[in-house]
């Protein structure tokens, strides 16, 4: 089974509590065969924090069985970060060791 915008939202619960206090939204567009399509809204529009904000919510995501990709529709997540993710989890999956999500470094 797929995930539900909801339980993508309440996922990222503490990256949109932060969110919240500066008029960041996270808009979730599509769920559809466990690609996440979303966008960051509102208060992230030209904040420079954005790109972390992304590597945050690309991270916890990823993390759930039922998620195969995250995309940011409006390129808030450039690939590098991407790369740094995916490379971190594979060496996390290796080692059988896991962060708390939302923790990258």
């Amino acid at each position: 089974m797929g995930i539900t915008a909801d339980e993508v939202l309440a996922e990222i619960g503490p990256v949109q509590e932060v969110l919240d206090a500066h008029d960041g939204v996270v808009t979730v567009h599509d769920t559809s065969g466990g690609n996440i399509m979303l966008s960051l809204d509102g208060g992230c529009n030209g904040c420079s924090s954005t790109p972390m904000t992304a590597m945050q919510i690309f991270y916890s995501l990823k993390k759930l069985d039922s998620v195969n990709d995250v995309i940011f529709i409006n390129g808030e997540l450039p690939e590098y970060m991407r790369t740094f993710i995916n490379q971190k989890m594979e060496k996390e999956s290796a080692e059988g060791t896991s962060e708390e999500p939302g923790e990258i470094v």
